[in-house]
């Protein structure tokens, strides 16, 4: 985020400056907080993700320059990825919430 940015002005410009796409947020999915602590066990980084459910309002896929590859994935096909930790978690709770919405 930028100085003054507002949230979700954030998510649609990260999102087109890593993908080339243009989303619109629709709702906050979840929080999710990560506390990284030294070695000693003191508060080193400490991280507020916020995931947002977004559509995809135009744009061409492609990997901006802070991103080294993008490409749309099958869901049955994301365990075989290397994603950070508790990312598949959020996505397969997302796709549950999806569905219990239907």
């Amino acid at each position: 985020m930028e100085t003054g940015e507002r949230l979700e002005a954030a998510v649609q410009r990260e999102i087109l400056e890593e993908t080339g796409l243009r989303a619109t947020p629709v709702s906050i999915f979840e929080i999710f907080e990560r506390i990284m602590r030294d070695d000693s066990g003191q508060p080193e980084y400490h991280y507020v993700l916020i995931d947002y459910i977004c559509k995809v309002a135009g744009g061409e896929l492609r990997a901006g320059d802070d991103v080294s590859r993008v490409e749309w994935v099958r869901r049955r096909s994301l365990r075989e990825r290397q994603l950070t930790e508790g990312t598949l978690a959020v996505i397969e709770k997302a796709f549950h919430a999806r569905r219990n919405r239907s």
